[in-house]
């Protein structure tokens, strides 16, 4: 039966959510987001620097300056936030923590569920937007969503099971090892490449739009994020001056209005283009994006047949901080970014309407009264 399933990675350093459909045994990833800031670790470290805080009100020592002393530290912080997923309190030993001149000390601490979660409040709260942005992406509501699959070891803490029953109003499903899962998906896609696993397909999404630079700076999207691979998309571009003989494509990644502050992918030109009045030759430009993810772009001039292409992999896109990063700046300089992008296009719209004017004049100039 068909199905929306919500997959929540919180694991020990990243944060994922991806939306998918499944039917058939086939597998559509309809939007992904997340914060490659937020993980396991940041929630040791609210441990961590809580117990020196309280030890060092106590002694006076900042056990945080003795190396040796912060990885026993870690470590502790580690196993207390993981037994305080099962039980309501725990204990924090570490006899001979550090010294000073009137001898050993040694750190003794209870730590309780309710105070763990006081100090990881505004953690948990993060992982509410990318939810949010994801659904928005795939044009769901919470109600839409059947089941939320939880991954990662992070998900084992009950506020986190509860912040996402908060997000998705319905209790995760809770059938699957969060350890184990991805490495289970992983040899079940591996299976699906070496052509051993039949019934599985899936089809996975761009993180971000890609397109090229035209007139006035202006990025031109081509294929918009979270649209599903493989695709392929054209567009006729043309010339911006009289007997231009070439035109440059620029390759972009990104989610900004101006071309400045996307992530270049490749640049390559499409030369010998014949001489002609401005706006008359037709440039197709094509996007191909293949199952892999690897893109190919070209660029054919429908009057000569003349055509160039670039190939970028996968391995030349980005890292998943840096589509984070883009995605966050688009977001907070979208107004800036709309009214730059309007007055270029009114600069454009001007520019066009006086060369045709000028044209038009030349070529019925006797024709019109003084």
């Amino acid at each position: 039966k068909d199905e929306k399933i919500a997959v929540f990675d919180l694991g020990g350093g990243t944060f994922d959510i991806s939306l998918l459909e499944i039917g058939e045994g086939v597998f559509e990833v309809k939007s992904t987001n997340g914060d490659t800031h937020l993980g396991g670790e940041d929630f040791d470290q609210r441990i961590i620097d809580y117990i020196a805080n309280e030890f060092k009100k106590d002694q006076g020592i900042d056990i945080r300056g003795d190396k040796m002393a912060l990885q026993r530290l870690k470590e502790a912080a580690e196993k207390a936030k993981m037994e305080l997923s099962t039980s309501m309190e725990t204990d924090i030993n570490l006899p001979f923590i550090t010294a000073d001149a009137s001898g050993p000390k040694h750190l003794n601490m209870r730590l309780t569920r309710a105070k763990l979660e006081g100090l990881v409040e505004d953690l948990l709260e993060k992982l509410v937007g990318p939810c949010r942005t994801a659904l928005k992406d795939a044009g769901l509501n919470p109600p839409d969503i059947n089941q939320v699959i939880l991954v990662g070891g992070m998900t084992r803490m009950p506020a986190v099971q509860q912040k996402v029953k908060g997000i998705f109003g319905k209790e995760p499903h809770k059938g699957v090892n969060p350890d184990e899962v991805v490495a289970l998906g992983a040899a079940i896609q591996a299976g699906v490449l070496k052509g051993d696993v039949q019934d599985v397909l899936l089809l996975d999404v761009t993180p971000l739009s890609l397109g090229i630079e035209t007139l006035g700076g202006v990025f031109t999207k081509l294929i918009d994020k979270n649209t599903t691979i493989p695709t392929k998309k054209s567009q006729i571009f043309s010339t911006a001056a009289d007997n231009q003989p070439a035109v440059s494509i620029h390759v972009l990644q990104g989610e900004r209005e101006m071309a400045e502050y996307n992530k270049t992918l490749g640049r390559f030109e499409l030369v010998g283009i014949p001489p002609a009045p401005r706006g008359l030759p037709q440039i197709d430009v094509t996007f191909d994006i293949d199952a892999n993810g690897i893109v190919h772009v070209s660029a054919k001039d429908l009057g000569t047949g003349k055509e160039q292409s670039i190939q970028i992999t996968a391995s030349s896109g980005l890292s998943e901080e840096e589509i984070e990063s883009l995605t966050k700046d688009a977001e907070l300089h979208a107004e800036e970014d709309k009214k730059k992008r309007a007055l270029v296009d009114a600069r454009n719209h001007a520019d066009s309407l006086i060369y045709q004017t000028e044209k038009s004049m030349r070529e019925l100039g006797d024709k019109i009264d003084a």
